[in-house]
């Protein structure tokens, strides 16, 4: 455990990418079975407890602390692990010296099995035995959320680079879903002790191929005649696994989402892999990103969702068809054999993704310019002669995003960040003016952001945030936000939708911060009548 919660903690404090994979690929070299294997669990999020939850963090740390010294603490922090770690209060010398501190192995273990009525006393026993750092370990397994700026794919390729150049981090990947922790098969394959792990007909995840965005200098050299069109949708990616062993719905980051998408998995009857964009569809008409949002990080839809958003998938590409790896072929050949799928299987809740003919770049952009106007979030472009390869390889697949919106509108609440930004106020909650019954106007809260700004600029928000806060609720500080005192932001978005989830009525697809306008007073701000102007349609039709 001491080696694990050194590894988080030197995470955390390192923010290069090649210096943080060489501290996980140490962590695998030096740390013996199995405990490496579920330090891998812990940090590609493949660790969760029935019985531990952050709700027992918290009445542990009441019991031993006082409480409202406690929650001012975690107020502060804004990290509950890292608060009771820091203020649990240290044992008696002797008990520290006579216990040894649990291994990762054995932490994990007694999370998983031991009785909910036990778990108290025995997490309790293990915070006494440890330093500091090693209770923030423990305590972060128990609320999965290890927050170190290391990322599954971080791991895997540090395992990769573990086996000396003769695997690949892709392919670890299309193992991964076949394998089990503490993945013992995995590391004897990877130093050469065993052979390669075999997931047979397990529906396992492939890396999805990726576009770059297609900037202005990049059209200027663009042979569109080289190019297949596509819209591209404003859902969430998907790739649809179905073999002998099983059927999987997974998103382009490979979190299985099947439960979540229960009719489209049950649409699945087919031998084949293949990659496409979730919606939400009423009678043959796409609806918008806001409708699909109700269905997002639900693990069991009730019925009256399912009717209310339905669900669609429009078919992109085929990976495999009855297990005949078609990544290799060129796009107008995979395509070819996508159609020719679709017409055999005909399956249930899926259409094929429409292909656009133009003859002239400058048809194409018109196109795109017409995108925000039929609520189509851009175009895809893929070169006819590109193979499916993992990542994003320039040159062979551009989306081609219509422009950005933008409002200028007043920052109203903030709330400090995790991990990293755990100390600075970081997310915050913006409005814009409307009018009241009584004659006078009022700001209404009409989305959040929290990210767009740099280093300087969140430093430079974080101090007017402390030195205008007007109001405290819990987590939250309320900021002076008055017509001739307050800050402007300038924010974009992709696309505004009506919602009855927000106060103001209306919802922002990926509002991030443009830049400050500390030039312009509060007053001066947008209203809501301009954003409401801004709302695309309900639907679009194919």
């Amino acid at each position: 455990m001491i080696a694990f919660a050194e590894l988080l903690e030197r995470l955390t404090l390192t923010p290069g990418r090649l210096a943080k994979i060489a501290l996980l690929r140490r962590f695998f070299e030096t740390e013996p079975d199995p405990d490496r294997g579920i330090g891998l669990a812990a940090l590609t999020g493949e660790l969760s407890f029935e019985a531990a939850k952050p709700a027992l963090i918290r009445a542990l740390a009441e019991s031993r602390t006082d409480p409202t010294l406690f929650a001012w603490s975690y107020d502060y922090v804004g990290d509950l692990a890292e608060t009771t770690a820091l203020m649990w209060p240290d044992p008696e010398p002797d008990r520290r010296r006579n216990a040894p501190v649990p291994s990762l192995a054995e932490v994990v273990d007694g999370l998983a099995t031991t009785p909910k009525t036990q778990l108290p006393a025995l997490v309790a026993e293990w915070l006494d035995l440890s330093t500091p750092e090693v209770r923030v370990a423990i305590l972060k397994l128990i609320t999965s959320t290890l927050r170190v700026g290391a990322s599954g794919r971080l791991a895997k390729v540090a395992l990769a680079e573990l086996g000396g150049g003769r695997i690949a981090a892709d392919d670890i990947e299309e193992l991964w879903h076949g394998l089990q922790p503490p993945y013992g098969e995995l590391f004897r394959w990877i130093e050469g002790r065993g052979p390669k792990p075999d997931p047979r007909d397990a529906p396992v995840f492939r890396p999805p191929m990726l576009a770059h965005p297609l900037e202005d200098a990049d059209v200027a050299a663009l042979d569109h005649a080289l190019f297949a069109a596509e819209w591209k949708w404003d859902g969430i990616r998907v790739q649809l696994v179905a073999t002998q062993g099983g059927r999987r719905l997974y998103s382009r980051g490979a979190d299985d989402i099947s439960a979540a998408f229960p009719e489209i998995v049950e649409a699945m009857r087919f031998d084949a892999v293949l990659d496409g964009e979730l919606l939400v569809v009423r009678d043959g008409a796409v609806a918008p990103f806001a409708d699909l949002q109700q269905r997002l990080n639900r693990k069991a839809p009730t019925a009256r969702m399912m009717e209310n958003y339905p669900v669609a998938v429009r078919l992109y590409d085929i990976l495999f068809e009855a297990g005949e790896d078609l990544r290799p072929l060129p796009f107008a050949e995979r395509r070819a054999r996508l159609e020719a799928f679709v017409r055999e299987e005909a399956p249930d809740r899926m259409s094929l993704s429409e292909l656009i003919e133009v003859p002239t770049l400058a048809e194409l952009q018109e196109l795109r310019a017409g995108a925000r106007a039929a609520s189509i979030e851009g175009l895809m472009l893929k070169r006819r002669d590109s193979p499916y390869l993992p990542g994003r390889p320039k040159g062979l697949w551009w989306k081609w995003k219509r422009d950005p919106l933008n409002i200028d509108a007043v920052m109203m609440y903030a709330q400090r960040g995790h991990g990293k930004r755990s100390s600075f106020y970081s997310d915050y909650t913006f409005g814009l003016w409307r009018d009241t019954a009584d004659g006078g106007r009022e700001l209404v809260p009409v989305g959040k952001a929290y990210s767009g700004y740099t280093d300087a600029e969140l430093k430079q928000l974080d101090r007017w945030i402390r030195n205008n806060t007007v109001h405290r609720f819990g987590p939250v500080r309320e900021v002076s936000h008055a017509e001739d005192h307050g800050l402007v932001l300038e924010i974009a978005f992709d696309a505004a939708q009506l919602s009855a989830r927000h106060k103001s009525g209306v919802a922002m697809r990926f509002p991030r911060i443009n830049r400050l306008r500390l030039d312009k007073p509060p007053g001066e701000a947008d209203r809501l009548e301009t954003l409401m102007a801004l709302v695309e349609g309900v639907a679009v039709e194919q």
